[in-house]
C-alpha cells in the first residue's frame, strides 16, 4: 500500500494596511503645532523608525474633537477600513486627534483590538504607544485616563476663574462683534460701524435672507469680519441674535 503525502496548502493572508489619521479642527489650522502637515511629518518619521510602511493618510479638515469619530467623514473611512480588515494599525499623532475622551477612546480601540487592528499615538504625554503589545494597550489605558484627568483639572480651574471674574462685574470671554473694551478694562462700550453693520444683517435677515446669503451680501457690500474676511453664517447668526 503506498502512502501519499497529504500537503494542505495556506494562503498567505492579504497584506493589511497601516494608514494616518489626522484632523484640525477651524481655528487649529493656523497653529503651527497641530497643523495638518506638522501632524503628517511627525507621523512619517514616527513609521519610518518604526519600519511601519504607511499606505495611506486620512485627513478631516476643519473638524472638531467633540464630534465622535463616526461622524466625520474621515473618520467613517478609518472605522470602515478596520470592519473591513482592509487595516492592521492606525497611527495618529495625539489622542485628542483620533478621540473626545478617555471613554471614547477605550471604547472604540477595544472594538479595534477585537479586529486585530493596533493603534499608534506618537505622543501621549511625551511618548510614544503602541496597542499591539499588552503592555501598550496597559499604559494607553494609564495615560489616557491621565489625561482627561488633567483636562477635567483645567476646565474646574477656567470655570472657577470665570465665576470670579462674572461675580466681581468684569468681562468673561472675547468683546463681541458690535463693541470694544472701555478704557477701564472691565466694561465694553458700542462701535458705531459695526453696529451699523449689525443693523444691516438684521435687515437683511428679516427680508428672508438665509445666514450664508446675508454674509454674501454683506461682503457684496464691502462690509468684513474683523480678520478682513467674509463673516460666516454662525456670525452672522449671533449678530441678528443680539
Amino acid at each position: 500500500m503506498v502512502c501519499m503525502k497529504r500537503t494542505t496548502t495556506k494562503q498567505a493572508p492579504a497584506t493589511a494596511a497601516v494608514i494616518a489619521y489626522v484632523r484640525v479642527s477651524t481655528e487649529e489650522q493656523a497653529n503651527e503645532g497641530v497643523s495638518l502637515a506638522a501632524q503628517e511629518a511627525r507621523i512619517r518619521a514616527y513609521c519610518a523608525m518604526r519600519g511601519l510602511e504607511l499606505a495611506d493618510v486620512v485627513i478631516d479638515a476643519g473638524v472638531s474633537g467633540y464630534k465622535a469619530l463616526a461622524d466625520r467623514e474621515g473618520g467613517r473611512r478609518v472605522l470602515d477600513m478596520v470592519r473591513g480588515r482592509r487595516v492592521n494599525a492606525v497611527v495618529a499623532l495625539k489622542l485628542d486627534r483620533l478621540f473626545r475622551n478617555c471613554a471614547d477612546c477605550l471604547e472604540v480601540t477595544a472594538g479595534w483590538d477585537r479586529h486585530g487592528v493596533a493603534l499608534h499615538l506618537v505622543d501621549l504625554g511625551g511618548q510614544a504607544v503602541d496597542t499591539s503589545s499588552a503592555m501598550g494597550r496597559f499604559f494607553l489605558t494609564v495615560m489616557a485616563g491621565a489625561a482627561e484627568l488633567e483636562r477635567n483639572q483645567i476646565a474646574e480651574r477656567t470655570s472657577t476663574a470665570m465665576q470670579h471674574k462674572a461675580s466681581r462685574g468684569e468681562r468673561v470671554g472675547a468683546v463681541p462683534y458690535g463693541f470694544a473694551l472701555d478704557a477701564d478694562g472691565v466694561h465694553v462700550v458700542p462701535v458705531e460701524s459695526e453696529q451699523t453693520v449689525i443693523g444691516l444683517a438684521r435687515e437683511l435677515r428679516a427680508a428672508g435672507l438665509s445666514l450664508r446669503a446675508v454674509a454674501a451680501e454683506l461682503a457684496n457690500r464691502g462690509h468684513m469680519s474683523r480678520t478682513g474676511k467674509a463673516f460666516q453664517p454662525h456670525a452672522i447668526d449671533n449678530m441678528v441674535a443680539a
